[in-house]
């Protein structure tokens, strides 16, 4: 299983970014796959997740206004788009998959995590 990010950067306060998540060397159809944050010495955070196979999406109370999780039609790439910045949205986004369906987003319930994207909001 292989996931990687890309898209992070630096943007202001007020903007929107685009994350994607590549996925590879795994059966998508059978994992469901979620995106987390993680600023300095905090824990992931889960923010949303996608089930594969059908499509569900979930969130965390509270961000599904700014947040949303999609996929491309081949399966290929997660996508987490995000609007309205703000400073408090600093941290290190990582996409992560787990085999089956239930809609998790405890990072404990997920094995598989990329290496993560760097997003810096700017006041």
């Amino acid at each position: 299983v292989q996931l990687v990010e890309s898209g992070g950067g630096l943007v202001q306060a007020g903007g929107s970014l685009r994350l994607s998540c590549a996925l590879s060397d795994f059966a998508v159809d059978d994992h469901a796959v979620a995106w987390f944050r993680q600023v300095p010495g905090g824990r992931r955070r889960g923010i949303a997740g996608i089930n594969m196979s059908k499509g569900y999406q979930y969130y965390t109370s509270g961000l599904r206004d700014r947040f949303t999780i999609s996929t491309d039609d081949a399966k290929k790439t997660v996508y987490l788009h995000v609007k309205v910045l703000k400073p408090e949205d600093t941290a290190v986004y990582v996409c992560a998959a787990r085999k089956g369906q239930e809609q998790r987003l405890s990072p404990d319930d997920y094995p598989y995590w990329g290496q993560g994207t760097q997003v810096t909001v700017s006041a």
